[in-house]
């Protein structure tokens, strides 16, 4: 095996898109991959200083939506342009907001899946920025991503993830097997 030392290489890394609003109320979105399931009810994500984390420390609601391949020239996009620099960065998107019925956020309805926010804790807080955990108030998904009992279905909403090796966009492929239950034929 070739050694690499020390890279951000955990793999896959979601495509996490992060709504929040500006001072002057409009919605803004940033792309972050740093991020995961924290606890049954709780999710991280490592932030940077951006608008975002500006808007975060005025309100401490958010939304996370999940890139598609649908998504992905908009939603790189916000990852590379900060509302700092470009006041017409969502304008440019064509993405459709409204506002949360849970959280005081965005919806970025041009997603199939939404989970509502909202900060419990941040730590190693500074100027570079923050981890953030938060509670998981409710997820949204788009009813035509949702299978026939009802539960979402994944392999509809066409989700990408960040590739750090060579800085790309993959794909999530086929369902391979059942968690839980493929394991037991080694019984």
């Amino acid at each position: 095996m070739k050694s690499f030392g020390v890279k951000p290489w955990m793999l896959p890394q979601p495509v996490l898109i992060i709504g929040t609003y500006n001072a002057d109320g409009t919605p803004n979105a940033m792309n972050a991959a740093w991020g995961g399931q924290w606890d049954r009810g709780e999710i991280m994500i490592s932030m940077g200083a951006h608008a975002t984390t500006e808007n975060l420390a005025r309100c401490t609601d958010f939304t996370v939506a999940f890139a598609t391949k649908d998504t992905m020239v908009a939603s790189d996009f916000v990852g590379i342009v900060s509302a700092k620099n470009d006041p017409d960065k969502m304008k440019k998107t064509g993405w459709t907001a409204v506002k949360s019925e849970n959280v005081n956020a965005p919806v970025f309805t041009d997603f199939p899946m939404t989970i509502e926010c909202r900060i419990k804790h941040k730590i190693d807080e500074s100027e570079e920025g923050y981890y953030i955990v938060a509670d998981v108030v409710n997820i949204l998904v788009d009813e035509k991503y949702l299978t026939e009992d009802g539960q979402p279905d994944v392999q509809k909403m066409g989700l990408i993830t960040y590739e750090p090796v060579s800085h790309s966009y993959v794909a999530l492929g086929e369902t391979v097997g059942k968690a839980f239950s493929d394991g037991k034929q080694l019984k």
